[in-house]
Parts: C-alpha cells; sequence; structure tokens
C-alpha cells in the first residue's frame, strides 16, 4: 500500500565560489528536493523555480535532466515537470538496495581510508552536532550529504561513488520526514561515530555492521511515522 510522505518549508538557495552556474543550480534544486521544499508529487513551473533560486532558464533546464535522471524528478509529455513522490512502499525498497551498497563501500574503505579521512569525517560530524543543536535542518542535510559524498570518495571506486550519490540523495528525502522526531538526530551521530570508530581500526566488518545499523535506524524512524 502507497503511504504518501510530504512535508514542507522555505526553500534553500545554494550558492558556492568556484562552481559554475549549471552546478550551482544543480545543487540548488536538488537541496531544495531532498529537504521537501517542493511537496512530493507536485508539478512544478519553471520560471517559478528561476525565480526561487535566483537561477535562468538554461541552468534549470540542464538541472531537471540531471535530477530526472536520478528519479527526484519527472517529466511527463505534455503535464511537464513533476517532483518524484514518495511511498513507503519506495522507501523500503531503497533501503534494500542501499543495504547492498553501503556494506561494498565499508569493505572497500576500511582498506583505503587514511587518517586524514578520520579526521574530516569526526570534524563533520562535530559540525553535524552542532547543527543540531541549532535546529538547523538545511545545514544538518548538507553535512549528512558531505559525511557519505566522502565515505563514498574513500572507496575510490567511481561506479560505486555514483551509485551512493544517487540513492542518498533518494534517502534523504524521506530523512528529511523524520528530523523533527525526538533524539533522532543524536541516534545519527553515535551512528556515524560507529561507522568512523571502525573504519580507523579498519575493520571492514564492524564498518559493515555498523553501516548496516544506521540504515536500519534510518528504517525504523521513518515505519515510526
Amino acid at each position: 500500500m502507497k503511504t504518501d510522505v510530504t512535508q514542507t518549508q522555505e526553500r534553500p538557495v545554494y550558492k558556492a565560489a568556484g562552481l559554475s552556474l549549471n552546478e550551482q543550480a544543480y545543487r540548488g534544486f536538488k537541496l531544495a528536493l531532498v529537504t521537501l521544499s517542493y511537496k512530493p508529487g507536485e508539478y512544478l513551473n519553471t520560471a517559478q523555480v528561476m525565480n526561487d533560486l535566483s537561477m535562468g532558464r538554461t541552468p534549470i533546464n540542464q538541472a531537471i535532466h540531471r535530477l530526472a535522471n536520478e528519479g527526484l524528478l519527472q517529466i511527463i509529455p505534455r503535464k511537464g515537470v513533476m517532483v518524484s513522490p514518495l511511498s513507503i512502499d519506495d522507501a523500503l525498497e531503497l533501503i534494500e538496495v542501499r543495504l547492498a551498497n553501503e556494506i561494498l563501500c565499508m569493505k572497500l574503505a576500511s582498506q583505503r581510508i587514511s587518517p586524514q579521512d578520520i579526521v574530516e569525517l569526526e570534524a563533520i560530524n562535530q559540525q553535524i552536532e552542532s547543527a543540531s543543536e541549532l535546529r538547523d535542518r538545511n545545514q544538518l542535510m548538507l553535512l549528512d550529504n558531505q559525511f557519505h559524498q566522502l565515505l563514498a570518495k574513500i572507496t575510490g571506486n567511481k561506479m560505486l561513488i555514483d551509485i551512493l550519490s544517487v540513492l542518498h540523495a533518494q534517502a534523504q528525502r524521506f530523512w528529511a520526514s523524520s528530523l523533527s522526531k525526538e533524539g533522532h538526530m543524536q541516534e545519527v551521530i553515535e551512528e556515524h561515530r560507529a561507522i568512523i570508530s571502525a573504519l580507523a581500526a579498519q575493520d571492514a566488518r564492524s564498518a559493515a555492521a555498523a553501516a548496516e545499523v544506521h540504515i536500519l535506524s534510518f528504517r525504523n524512524a521513518l515505519l515510526r511515522g
């Protein structure tokens, strides 16, 4: 049975020095989607998105096609662009795929991680804790994305990096609905610490187990509603 999960908030604008307009439009649009600033199932007006993100038509159109390829948007013939709907069934399927790929990520990362990587992971997790205390939702999601991007990057496997990037963006849309739950962010921070500790010890089995706990915790938070 399909169960919709929706939530709205002020639409964020992504700006970063050194990035092309196309990349800024893509990242800004993606941030608005994963934070549920655009509602799942909502049809989007390109001109309104241009205004929301302070971007031109060409960068937004290119972003639309990239995000459609990642499953965050749907291009509907003769109707326009729709934000991909969310459902519990989709989330459970996503979790199954994430489990397989995240465990592989932990196996490879445990073999290839450096002391500097550990320092960076710990620093990001500390920033997540600070953002949680400030209840800065957009910053939380950006930092969580950075944490998981770094884990993927450590594997050195470009194909896996690309797969995990798509899976994590889709997972974040579901995760956004759980951020307000009491105690949830502290659970996430502790789960990140367990992953970092296992990777620092280059213990592939413990790292995989910690990643599994992290993903199943996400599932439980989602199912608690």
